[in-house]
């Protein structure tokens, strides 16, 4: 038995904070602010200024993507396309494989305010495959030796861009088919071993994984469900499959189907393809693009709702979000279910009937306060592409939770790292729509937890439950919200056993995985 004395944040239903917290055998056996006798001779751990929380949790993110631009070249940080340039030419010159792999190009993080090209690419990594992934995940530059492999199957596809090497919609997807499938699996398994250690670092306990991004025969949903079989950390992972066929979920015996890319009913903002109401307020993108009809939509959850799944789409433009919703409603009118925890992911925009329908049919929402603020996409361009009014509506933390509408928090990574203390930050300093520290611990916890119905084993410090827990170097309830920012994950216990490294041999790994009973996925 161990006992943990100091500033424990419980994140039940009443946000207690106690000063003790016993654990035995990895579950929580007592919580408490007064120790009884029987635990007096238990081994102490003492907090001091230090607090425990429960394990983050991760609700949106391309688990497979992630780990493979986190092997690859991370351009986020450049300050200019030169410095991009430079970056490919060492990437080039140092990396063994004929294709490679780059991430987060913006134009709006760059001087030149402008995208690399094609033809810049051409003149550092001319002689292998290179595709840029932009920022947003929804789109990429290519160089000329990758668009001429691929030419013949992108022409006439939405999105092909070959003068300047921009993909974007169905084209952009064609180009990730085709860099997901030249992946070797047991290089993306140790990828996938070294993010589950980065995303412990940053006090995750479960990550939500949308996956099916172009292998053949959704291979790549298969493997994260062996890749999170084989975990014996106590790492969770849920694989949502990106699919609109719900067999994808039901060959695999997952519980839920969902996510982006097939599921995406739009696009994104930086390619002016998040599907809008009214008019990009700019000379570009008319009013966006839905990618599929009302009854498309409607179709595919009428069939997942009666087929007992849990659903969630992407959403980012308030076309989309409206169309996401009268979707699920008109499933749900089709074939009620009490407790579904079907869900909408990105919420940007929501409009006021929307989340009317949100309220009252529980319709949850895992959004990325890590967009508040975002130095990729930053306010000045928001504004300039929507107009003032519609860009003081993004991101309605306060008033989707006023609502009562649950809220939970996901990296959408590679898109942005998975941090939850830049969830938190982001959420507490977002001027009028800012919520309290007390409901953004929530909403990076237990409701994380509940999204998935994990919340009855996980999410809150309460007795009976899993000791997945972090330890933070201050206690975010009393820290200004200025500073929230500041705060340092120290720990992270799972099973209430300090994290282990999942590193190991891959072949036993994967035996494991195949064979193993575990339903962590």
């Amino acid at each position: 038995m161990k006992l943990y004395h100091g500033t424990i944040l419980t994140v039940d239903p009443e946000n207690r904070v106690v000063s003790y917290l016993a654990e035995e055998g990895g579950r929580i056996v007592w919580t408490g602010n007064a120790l009884p006798e029987k635990y007096a001779g238990a081994q102490i751990t003492e907090l001091g200024r230090r607090a425990l929380v429960p394990a983050f949790a991760d609700t949106h993110q391309h688990f497979a993507s992630f780990s493979t631009f986190q092997a690859g070249l991370n351009v986020m940080d450049a300050e200019s396309n030169e410095e991009i340039k430079d970056m490919v030419r060492d990437f080039a010159r140092r990396s063994r494989g004929k294709t490679l792999v780059a991430f987060g190009a913006s134009p709006w993080s760059v001087k030149e305010r402008r995208l690399i090209t094609r033809e810049e690419l051409d003149a550092v990594c001319p002689d292998k495959e290179l595709m840029v992934v932009k920022y947003d995940g929804h789109a990429c530059i290519t160089n000329s030796k990758l668009l001429e492999k691929l030419a013949d199957k992108v022409k006439g596809l939405r999105g092909y861009h070959p003068d300047t090497g921009e993909m974007n919609q169905e084209a952009f997807f064609r180009f990730s088919d085709h860099i997901t499938g030249s992946l070797s699996l047991i290089d993306l398994f140790r990828n996938m071993q070294a993010s589950v250690d980065f995303h412990a670092a940053k006090g995750i306990g479960m990550i939500h994984s949308v996956s099916g991004v172009g292998f053949a025969g959704n291979l790549d949903i298969t493997f994260e469900k062996i890749f999170a079989k084989s975990l014996k950390n106590g790492f969770q992972i849920r694989v949502f499959p990106q699919s609109m066929d719900i067999r994808t979920a039901q060959s695999r015996k997952l519980p839920r189907i969902g996510g982006c890319f097939e599921c995406a009913l739009d696009g994104c903002f930086g390619s002016h393809d998040a599907a809008m109401n009214e008019p990009y307020a700019d000379a570009e993108g008319g009013s966006g693009v839905l990618y599929y009809s009302d009854e498309k939509v409607t179709e595919f959850c009428k069939a997942a709702n009666r087929a007992g799944l849990q659903i969630e789409v992407h959403a980012i433009g308030d076309a989309a979000f409206d169309q996401a919703t009268r979707a699920l409603k008109a499933a749900l009118d089709d074939y009620p279910r009490k407790d579904h925890r079907h869900g909408i992911i990105h919420d940007c925009l929501p409009t006021e009937e929307g989340m009317r329908i949100c309220a009252a049919y529980h319709i949850q929402m895992p959004m990325q306060s890590a967009f508040i603020n975002w130095k990729q996409e930053p306010d000045e361009y928001l504004v300039s592409i929507l107009g003032e009014e519609r860009a003081a509506r993004l991101n309605p933390l306060k008033t989707l939770h006023d609502k009562g509408i649950l809220i939970s928090f996901g990296s959408d990574a590679p898109c942005t790292s998975p941090d939850p203390i830049v969830w938190m930050d982001r959420a507490v300093n977002n001027g009028a729509e800012s919520v309290s520290i007390q409901d953004a611990l929530r909403m990076c916890t237990y409701n994380g937890y509940y999204t998935t119905f994990d919340d009855m084993e996980r999410g809150s410090l309460e007795p009976g439950k899993v000791a997945d827990m972090v330890i933070l170097s201050a206690d975010p309830y009393t820290t200004p919200k200025e500073e929230i920012k500041n705060l340092r994950v120290e720990s992270l216990l799972l099973g209430g056993k300090p994290y282990e490294s999942c590193r190991r041999s891959v072949g036993p790994a994967i035996l494991g995985g195949l064979l193993g009973k575990s339903t962590a996925y």
